[in-house]
């Protein structure tokens, strides 16, 4: 005991002059774990970029889709994004291995969404062999990704709605009890995928789950997905809500501040625009304003989806404050044309424009939204819905090999090739027609100079 007790004396000044110089007790040949991968914030389209959405039926919508890349051209219309819509219906993420070369690696992405799951769980209560299927499918699918130079952003897949299932008769009570789970369970494991790997991460489950389950406390027969599986036009806002969200996009989309002092004299600032000209008036102020970006606007079938989480103040604030006018009325106008009216106590608190259907930015980014549905439900569905030729083809070819004797599926893989054949001929045409509409949104979204006047209609 005295032998330790002397050996240990001896060798703790040694072992505390090594911590107070920060020499590490470690060995040499020892080295430091790596540092882990982190979520980015943000995701950063350039000009020339190009942004593909791979899915199953959910994204063959085109809803969720255009109503992101509605985001883009308004907010961003100085940057030239393309957009390719790259969803089959009923696809698994076997069958998006299938294509995923001419699909989307063909289109040099910077950036590829994958939303698939909600096939890939077989509309069944968990089964491990189903999930080890969909888990190895997915994680080639996610390599492949990377290695054609694209950055894969991962997204849980979307919430069964069993309430409407049940009303709709399909499937039985184990089934509509646990397929929710089912998804939140592979959306989680997604989610791990990308905190371990460093990806970008869009929760589509949760929000489209926590308003249904918000609703409902008031309208139990409340719901976003009237199949149970396809989110009808407001959900699919939300989905989209929930893709700028994650991704670090969501900012106010400009703020106008005036105020008038006692004197006469006029103090001004502003973000996300150019602020000119600034005057006042006999009865009020003038200004010109040339915007950066336009609204955030909605197709009129998604809506009540932007107003069920107050999407537009959310995601695309346009702001006007002008402070220190004479009490009364006020009635303002965007080029001659009467956008609302306002008392002097509103306009000093703020007041808010990116709803206002009247005005005339608005009435701009409207044209875009409608020239994007133009192309989404022409060519962009043309494409698409010629694609699923290609997937029933694969997987017959997938079935021949296992049995080659099947004259029948043989004879079937013949007819499907055939089609697959002229594949190339629709792609080229679908695309050639996209991108003249797409020339017309990148006209139509240039945002203007405007005129703004507030006067005085009452006191």
């Amino acid at each position: 005991m005295f032998c330790r007790i002397a050996t240990l004396q001896k060798v703790l000044p040694c072992l505390i002059l090594l911590l107070f110089c920060g020499i590490p007790l470690q060995s040499p040949a020892q080295e430091a774990p790596a540092a882990a991968p982190s979520i980015p914030e943000t995701i950063d389209l350039q000009d020339g970029d190009t942004l593909v959405f791979l899915g199953d039926s959910i994204t063959h919508q085109r809803l969720y889709t255009q109503y992101v890349e509605d985001f883009f051209y308004t907010r961003f219309p100085s940057r030239r994004i393309t957009f390719h819509n790259a969803g089959i219906g009923g696809a698994r993420a076997w069958d998006a291995l299938q294509r995923v070369s001419r699909d989307v690696l063909a289109y040099k992405p910077r950036y590829v969404t994958i939303l698939l799951g909600m096939n890939d769980g077989s509309y069944r209560p968990f089964d491990a062999g189903v999930f080890e299927t969909y888990s190895s499918d997915m994680t080639q699918l996610i390599a492949k990704i990377k290695e054609g130079g694209a950055k894969p952003i991962l997204m849980s897949p979307t919430m069964f709605d069993a309430r409407a299932a049940k009303v709709r008769g399909r499937w039985d009570e184990a089934m509509l009890s646990q397929y929710n789970g089912v998804l939140a369970y592979y959306g989680k494991w997604l989610q791990h995928q990308a905190i371990e790997g460093g990806y970008s991460y869009v929760d589509m489950f949760g929000l489209l789950n926590a308003q249904t389950v918000l609703q409902r406390k008031t309208d139990p027969a409340f719901t976003l997905i009237k199949d149970a599986i396809h989110p009808d036009a407001p959900g699919q806002l939300l989905m989209a809500s929930a893709v700028i969200d994650d991704l670090g996009l969501r900012k106010p989309l400009s703020n106008i501040r005036i105020v008038a002092g006692a004197q006469g004299n006029l103090r001004s600032s502003a973000t996300g625009g150019k602020l000119t000209d600034v005057q006042k008036t006999e009865n009020g102020v003038e200004f010109k304003w040339t915007a950066e970006s336009l609204p955030w606007v909605f197709p009129e079938d998604a809506q009540p989806g932007a107003r069920l989480i107050g999407l537009g103040h959310r995601a695309s604030r346009e702001s006007l404050t002008v402070a220190g006018l004479a009490p009364g009325s006020y009635e303002l106008s965007i080029d001659d044309v009467v956008v609302g009216k306002w008392n002097h106590v509103s306009l000093a608190g703020h007041i808010e424009l990116q709803q206002n259907s009247k005005t005339p930015q608005y009435q701009q980014a409207m044209k875009v939204v409608l020239l994007n549905k133009k192309k989404n439900e022409g060519p962009v569905k043309q494409m698409r819905d010629a694609w699923l030729n290609f997937q029933g083809w694969a997987r017959q070819s997938r079935q021949l090999a296992e049995q080659p004797e099947n004259q029948q599926l043989a004879e079937q893989v013949a007819a499907g090739k055939a089609k697959v054949d002229m594949l190339e001929e629709v792609i080229k045409k679908s695309e050639t027609e996209a991108k003249a509409i797409e020339d017309e949104i990148y006209t139509a979204n240039q945002p203007a100079t405007r005129q703004f006047r507030l006067v005085r209609i009452a006191p």
